[in-house]
């Protein structure tokens, strides 16, 4: 029996090569691995003596000839086959070990010229692999050192591994090989500005109990490099077997707790927010998180970027949770937690760096793929737009709301004061369902006064401003709005004394303060036919073109859009 050995990772392969040995094999070796076992005491046959040619071209080619090829990929029970080798002089390689050059370690490394990679793209390997593992009724391969144990101890036993391990190997050197390939491809499609195809590779962390619903079955898998504010590359300390639903949220969570610096603790329950604050600690952050929603967090995920520590815990112990996460757990706060069994408690990477990881969304037949979205746009001052301008501190509770609602399921709006949370509206399929949710909670806190609001929903009216003015027992100081707003919204906020920040297509534009008559269309005459002029437009988005005009795209109620083009002149509509 012959064993043909050409590896790149080492690890563990001279102990392999001398079982094999011992049990009465050859061993055959190529360039580096053959000098390897040699200096190591293995008797070995230099590849060049079995193909009766040398390496050529700086060791590019060394294996890709008859007598390999032939030896691994001749049937034993096929007469034709066996007559071929004999007639040609062909021995028979009964193993293949090889793991290829490390095409992906190179790559990775800053700055690499595309002529490295080249000469780490491996040739003669994946041959090999693929030959021994398309005939592996008959001939054993072996690409990942993890397996030399079950090998030698196979042919301890029984002369020869056993078929269905052999099985095994091939399907694992196919992975191996097709993971390499599609490595590459994704390199030269990149250097080569070709995006027409996607390769993706995970691989699988665990067997899930069942998915989102116990009738569906499902599997979490990872990308093979690890990312800071991954559940995947976190580690588990204690409690249950995470579910799907689990994980999920969880991820949800972690996505929260980076847009932070400070420290910050969040509340989570379906993918949405229930209660988030930041604190001088994590104390006082977890129980100003906790404080904004007390029920809600009940069978919750709690994440923070802070250690966790025993006076932390203390307080966490006593409420349901499902998970809490933090980058750190100190001893005393483990010794309390760990005393719930099904708790689980998370380490979580959370070093903040620059991301480049992608987002994939499947639908039906397809796949989305986008940044990961980890920048968040800051508001500042000159974002206002009304008579009444922020504070230093509304200012701050604008970027904290701002912060959370990114994360909030739309249509969404957030109340938040002193930085925290006081009420969050989610998921509606109107921006005033989500409003009076988000009022009706910060009512319900006790909170009445000095609210700010950050929604991520499109105002084409000023209904919400309006409820904001005549909900009972508020008074509000701010709202921020990104993305469009109208000029009567900035008009109502004026006239019930709320400040008002907005940011037309990504660029900061200050509306005009004054009121402005702009000549109506066609359109809006039909709805004021007595006037030839009126106070103010709706409208969908706005346009500046240039120092002088504006662009805005309106609408009137159940009309088609309207064209305007305002100027600093006389704002003529046309």
């Amino acid at each position: 029996m012959r064993a043909l050995i050409s590896v790149s990772d080492k690890t563990g392969v001279v102990d392999f090569a001398k079982g094999l040995r011992a049990l009465g094999w050859e061993v055959i070796a190529t360039g580096g691995t053959m000098k390897l076992l040699s200096d190591s005491g293995v008797e070995v046959i230099n590849i060049s003596d079995v193909t009766g040619f040398p390496e050529i071209c700086d060791g590019r080619v060394k294996t890709l000839h008859p007598n390999v090829h032939g030896g691994l990929l001749a049937r034993r029970d096929d007469p034709e086959h066996l007559k071929a080798l004999k007639d040609n002089n062909i021995e028979f390689i009964d193993m293949v070990c090889v793991n290829l050059y490390p095409f992906r370690q190179t790559i990775a490394k800053p700055d690499v010229k595309m002529e490295d990679a080249i000469e780490n793209i491996d040739i003669g390997g994946p041959s090999m692999l693929r030959s021994a593992a398309k005939n592996w009724a008959d001939v054993t391969v072996v690409c990942d050192p993890a397996d030399y144990e079950q090998v030698l101890g196979e042919i301890r036993a029984g002369g020869n591994t056993e078929k269905a391990t052999r099985l095994k190997l091939s399907a694992k050197a196919y992975t191996h090989t097709a993971e390499y390939d599609a490595m590459i491809a994704a390199y030269m499609r990149a250097q080569a500005g070709l995006n027409e195809k996607l390769f993706l590779e995970f691989d699988l962390v665990q067997s899930l109990r069942y998915g989102e619903n116990p009738h569906q079955s499902a599997k979490f898998y990872r990308e093979e490099k690890e990312v800071p504010y991954s559940l995947a590359f976190a580690r588990q300390l204690n409690g249950k077997e995470l579910s799907y639903n689990n994980i999920q949220d969880a991820n949800a969570a972690l996505c929260i707790v980076r847009e932070f610096d400070e420290p910050f603790c969040v509340g989570l329950k379906h993918m949405n927010p229930c209660g988030a604050a930041v604190g001088k600690d994590v104390v006082d952050a977890w129980t100003k998180a906790y404080e904004a929603d007390k029920v809600s967090i009940f069978g919750g995920i709690v994440a923070t970027n802070r250690t966790v520590t025993r006076e932390a815990a203390e307080l966490m112990k006593p409420i349901f949770l499902e998970i809490i996460m933090a980058p750190k757990f100190d001893e005393g706060a483990l010794e309390v937690l760990c005393t719930k069994k099904n708790l689980r408690l998370l380490e979580v990477d959370m070093q903040q760096g620059d991301a480049d990881s992608k987002q994939y969304v499947s639908v039906n037949g397809g796949l989305l793929v986008q940044d990961l979205d980890v920048a968040t746009k800051t508001v500042t001052a000159d974002m206002c737009v009304t008579k009444a301008k922020p504070a230093a501190a509304q200012m701050a509770d604008l970027n904290f709301g701002w912060h959370i609602v990114k994360h909030v399921k739309s249509n969404a709006i957030v109340a938040v004061r002193d930085g925290r949370t006081l009420g969050v509206g989610a998921g509606q399929m109107n921006r005033i369902g989500s409003a009076e949710i988000a009022l009706r909670q910060a009512h319900a806190a006790g909170v009445t006064e000095g609210l700010v609001l950050a929604s991520d929903g499109f105002f084409p009216f000023d209904d919400c401003v309006t409820l904001l003015h005549v909900t009972p027992f508020f008074r509000f100081k701010g709202f921020y709005k990104l993305f469009g707003t109208q000029v009567r919204i900035s008009d109502t906020c004026n006239q019930i004394r709320i400040t008002l920040s907005v940011r037309l297509d990504n660029e900061p534009y200050i509306l005009e303060e004054r009121h402005h008559r702009f000549r109506t269309s066609p359109a809006s005459r039909f709805l004021f036919p007595e006037k030839g002029y009126f106070n103010g437009i709706i409208f969908l988005q706005a346009f500046k073109t240039d120092e002088h005009s504006i662009f805005i795209i309106g609408s009137q109620i159940l009309k088609p859009p309207v064209l305007w083009r305002i100027t600093e002149y006389d704002f003529p509509c046309l």
